[in-house]
């Protein structure tokens, strides 16, 4: 998110007693938990005073601000490390679980196979490609490694590859606040071009190889504007320009590669526009303007373009349309809507189409056969399983590539032949140490909310662990933006699964595990059913005896962390521990604060606090809002200071307000990455482990598991 505007005079000028400390002098510095001093904001908004005393912490340039971000980490160390020798036996066992070296499938683009490679001791992967022809010599697209020395953080966006292969447009962040700046190189001489474009979001090919098309931010970090650029040139030519700050913009270049696409879309409400790709100085058009909460994406291929719509229904159908006349009125439906199936996503391959559906809360691939009208769903073996399509860069095949796991089975990629409905593994990923997925149990149960709704849970624990009361159980939960949590497997879970714990996935509404009608029920005026949701499921998991409260943690990132925070307000005495990470827990504040990234974009998500009716409902359910004087359950909140997405300073108040505010003793940690790492954490993927076992011993130990 972008920087604020400077506060009051008075609170800059707090200097380094903005921290004081209410622990017994006996205690050791850096064990006192740090209390941030309480600073009186007030915003008046329809007739009530809201008054927040940690207001100031948002000042990012104060040094009593990161005077107190760094007594938080020290505390939080200083509390952790009695863990230490338990965190790198956890990172050893993950670590002992990697196969290294180790190649991705490669895909075929063009004359080209691409893939990426780890290695042993390396932090990133390695981008690399071949001919698509035996004993062909392996070329570097991209060495992250190379690209990282000297950085602390670094994240590829763009990666783009002219038609030729001869040209490689990327963007990458060296900071964590997902600002991308582009460059091209030039892959037959390995030579950067002189192109550096900052604050890139999305970025395409014309046919040409020698245009491109771009999109930029603006200080919201919105994507609204298209500019086209032609190699070697200093000056770029605006090809579009969104105004309204509800809509954000992509560009991206049709699977056919006929056509150039410029997708402008809100939470509710698209509008595509394109030109031909080897015509790129033509005029954008527009496939059909936009109307309020009509939804569509397009994809083209003869001389037809795909759309689908929510036009006929919430679950979308897919109609053609004549390229060259493609008028609603000309739009001609090849798959309807239906009531049990939603349609998610779709990509048009010459002739078939790839239907990504959902039915019976879990995902399916269904391909329709152009010529005959003829559909199949590639059947899949377990019972909660995740599948999508994979890299498909090739137009004119009969083969889609598709990745598949469980909460059991590893990450799986398939070569599926769309005619012969014959599947061919390509690579499965490698679980070092003896993995047997035959030692592990899954399940799919659910539970009943208030209203009636039946609520999906799945569960994953070792088949010898014994079904009593007192077993330790992990519970997650996200439920927002309509983003279904499918399951995935995870070699690090094993350290969980193999010390007792069973971990549950509670699939609430807010997701869109059922389609868009499941994300209408958890979201804006219906947004507490998302936390409900999650009572609902914690509650059964103690009536059926996979748990109770005291040996029950949870666990929320970002808008996940929004329901971990809302659920702790409501029923503290369910759980055992929690863990939010990057948590959008300052709902109200941040929505007023349109100058924010997100903000505007997802009034149609959470509301518009300014809208008296959606500011009355935000209040009741808003976390930082909800804090009150009772007991909570040991925490351990996380955050980075670089953050762009959830702003650092909502779970620092978080936490402020909550260490003055609970009656309990129980911890109350804050991890505040003050180095370059983003909304994901640190980029190096060592780094990431050893978050992972850092928040791997929090749990543990608090569930009573030091070993």
């Amino acid at each position: 998110m972008t920087s604020r505007k400077l506060f009051l005079a008075a609170v800059l000028m707090l200097g380094l007693s903005a921290c004081r400390t209410t622990t017994p002098p006996n205690q050791p510095l850096a064990a006192r938990p740090p209390v941030a001093r309480q600073v009186a904001h007030v915003t008046k908004l329809h007739g009530e005073r809201l008054v927040d005393h940690y207001y100031w912490l948002r000042e990012k340039d104060n040094p009593a601000v990161l005077d107190y971000l760094r007594a938080e980490d020290a505390y939080t160390d200083s509390f952790m490390k009695p863990t230490k020798s338990l965190q790198e036996k956890i990172y050893g066992e993950m670590l002992a679980r990697v196969q290294e070296p180790d190649d991705t499938a490669p895909y075929r683009d063009g004359d080209w196979l691409y893939y990426r490679r780890t290695e042993p001791g390396k932090q990133y992967p390695t981008y690399l490609r071949k001919r698509a022809s035996t004993n062909a010599t392996e070329e570097i697209v991209l060495d992250m490694n190379a690209m990282a020395v000297g950085k602390e953080f670094l994240d590829v966006g763009v990666t783009e590859v002219s038609d030729d292969g001869n040209l490689l447009a990327f963007s990458t962040d060296e900071t964590g606040f997902r600002e991308y700046t582009l460059y091209v190189k030039d892959l037959r001489t390995g030579a950067l071009l002189s192109e550096k474009i900052p604050r890139v979001d999305s970025a395409a090919w014309a046919a040409d190889n020698q245009t491109l098309f771009y999109v930029t931010e603006d200080d919201a970090k919105r994507a609204w504007r298209v500019w086209r650029h032609k190699l070697g040139e200093n000056t770029d030519t605006l090809v579009y320009e969104e105004p309204d700050a509800l809509f954000t913009v992509e560009v991206d270049r049709s699977h056919s590669k006929r056509f150039v696409y410029v997708a402008i879309g809100s939470k509710t409400t698209d509008e595509v526009r394109y030109l031909r790709a080897d015509h790129p100085d033509e005029p954008l058009m527009i496939l059909t303007p936009r109307e309020q909460d009509h939804e569509y994406s397009a994809d083209d291929g003869g001389d037809l373009f795909y759309i689908r719509t929510n036009d006929k229904g919430r679950n979308f159908r897919l109609v053609t349309a004549p390229i060259a006349d493609p008028r609603h009125e000309n739009w001609k439906e090849i798959v309807p809507v239906r009531d049990d199936v939603s349609l998610d996503d779709f990509g048009v391959f010459s002739h078939q189409v790839a239907l990504i559906e959902r039915a019976n809360g879990l995902p399916q691939i269904r391909v329709y056969d152009i010529g005959t009208g003829a559909s199949h769903s590639i059947e899949w073996p377990e019972s909660a399983y995740a599948v999508e399509a994979g890299d498909n860069a090739v137009f004119d095949t009969n083969v889609l590539r598709v990745t598949y796991e469980s909460l059991t089975t590893p990450h799986s990629v398939y070569d599926y032949d769309m005619t012969t409905h014959e599947r061919k593994l390509l690579k499965q990923q490698v679980v070092k140490g003896g993995y047997d997925p035959d030692r592990y149990q899954t399940e799919r149960i659910f539970a009943t909310a208030a209203d009636g709704a039946r609520i999906p849970i799945s569960l994953v624990y070792r088949k010898d662990l014994k079904r009593a009361t007192g077993n330790p159980l992990w519970l997650y939960g996200y439920g927002s933006y309509g983003l279904p949590t499918d399951v995935w497997f995870s070699s690090g879970r094993l350290s969980l699964l193999d010390r007792g714990l069973i971990v549950a996935i509670a699939h609430v509404r807010g997701g869109g595990e059922y389609g868009k009608r499941w994300h209408d029920q958890g979201r804006m005026l219906t947004k507490r059913n998302t936390f409900t949701d999650f009572i609902a499921c914690a509650e059964m998991l103690v009536a059926r005896h996979y748990t109770d409260p005291q040996h029950m943690a949870i666990e929320g990132g970002s808008a996940g962390g929004l329901l971990v925070g809302a659920v702790l307000n409501m029923r503290p005495h369910l759980f055992k521990a929690a863990l939010l990470e990057v948590p959008f827990v300052d709902v109200i504040n941040t929505m007023l604060d349109e100058s924010l990234p997100l903000t505007v974009g997802e009034f149609e998500e959470w509301g518009n606090p300014k809208v008296a009716e959606q500011f009355t409902y935000m209040k009741t359910y808003s976390p930082y809002d909800n804090i009150r004087p009772q007991a909570y359950p040991a925490m351990l909140v996380e955050s980075s200071l670089n953050d762009s997405q959830v702003m650092y300073w909502e779970p620092a108040k978080y936490v402020a307000k909550l260490r003055a505010t609970k009656t309990d003793s129980h911890p109350l940690l804050l991890k505040m990455n003050l180095q370059p790492s983003g909304h994901n954490g640190k980029s190096g993927r060592y780094d990431a482990l050893r978050d992972t076992a850092f928040e791997y011993a929090f749990i543990l130990t608090q569930l009573g598991i030091e070993q």
